[in-house]
């Protein structure tokens, strides 16, 4: 069978870690990048300057451009690793089609200004058949496979044979795969994990323990069940990987920007200061004004994700904020 031709589009830890993973079973991968610097120095040294320094990159197997054009018109399945807040500006450079292409999200969050996850997006704005579009979720951190360490992704997708074909294309000795129907919901639950990742940082950095944590996590597995359900109601198993596994790893990981992020609001940072002080995006700050709305909109319970709003929003005080949290939880 003739392999994919696969390209990843983004120039960050995540996208870098795909392209290490693809370059595994691969002969070319084509990367889009907008940075021309760090381009000519993965041509060179064979690794990203900027992000994931020590993986290791087969540079003569990569067709690198900072042409988004060049990059679409070559290749007929494409990974987004664009950070969700970027990727309208980005793809406003599009002069090409995106017919017949088929489109694998791996962003953990919302487009902000359409309000919708990145498979509904490019399903509405450039009429792709959701037929033709997946998501790559995990729980997997970009840092462990640079590393190598055994991990585990998810591959959701409406058509069975291109889920199984990119899982073809990812899996290696270190990471394995599995497939899903569920595109909707395991990209929902992406986003959200996201948000839960900031409220468990928000509690360390307000010195809350191992117990309340715990508790934390516990609740918010069930709110992220509740919320997509009103979403996308489907059978789906809330204790899968691609659901449960992903908001643990990005709950309680030291690898976790969210998590971060959220920890140094709870130390007292504002919105401003933190994101200035990280050199990474936390796609859960903008996933939180998002998934309010959509919680609004569609109604229900979710006492984590309304908490985490009001401190980033509203500019709430997180000490007082999660006192009045901790009576909701249970």
């Amino acid at each position: 069978m003739e392999k994919q031709k696969i390209a990843v589009f983004g120039g960050g830890s995540w996208a870098t870690a795909i392209v290490k993973m693809l370059l595994e079973n691969l002969d070319t991968v084509g990367w889009y990048m907008r940075n021309e610097y760090v381009i000519e120095h993965i041509k060179q040294n064979n690794q990203n300057p900027k992000y994931l320094s020590s993986a290791e990159l087969d540079s003569k197997k990569l067709d690198l451009s900072s042409n988004l054009n060049d990059i679409i018109n070559n290749y007929d399945v494409l990974i987004f690793a664009i950070p969700s807040a970027f990727l309208t500006a980005e793809l406003a450079k599009l002069n090409t089609s995106l017919k017949d292409k088929t489109i694998f999200s791996a962003i953990k969050g919302i487009v902000p200004e359409t309000g919708l996850i990145i498979g509904e997006h490019f399903n509405k704005e450039y009429n792709i058949s959701l037929e033709n579009i997946g998501v790559i979720t995990g729980p997997c951190h970009a840092e462990e496979v640079a590393m190598e360490r055994l991990s585990y992704l998810t591959i959701a997708c409406k058509d069975e044979e291109k889920a199984k074909n990119m899982a073809d294309a990812l899996k290696s000795w270190y990471i394995k795969v599995k497939i899903s129907d569920d595109i909707i919901g395991t990209e929902y639950a992406a986003m959200l994990k996201n948000i839960y990742a900031v409220a468990a940082g928000i509690a360390h950095g307000l010195g809350y323990g191992d117990n309340f944590q715990s508790v934390l996590m516990s609740n918010a597995i069930r709110e992220m069940k509740r919320f997509i359900k009103k979403v996308h109601k489907m059978k789906r198993n809330i204790n899968n990987s691609a659901y449960l596994g992903d908001l643990l790893v990005t709950g309680y990981s030291t690898f976790s920007r969210n998590r971060m992020f959220g920890n140094m609001i709870g130390k007292g940072y504002t919105v401003k200061s933190a994101q200035h002080e990280m050199s990474m995006i936390a796609e859960g700050y903008y996933a939180t004004k998002s998934a309010f709305k959509i919680r609004q909109d569609k109604g229900g319970k979710t006492p984590i994700i309304d908490t985490v709003y009001t401190i980033l929003y509203e500019n709430r005080n997180p000490k007082k904020e999660f006192k009045k949290l901790t009576d909701k939880l249970d």
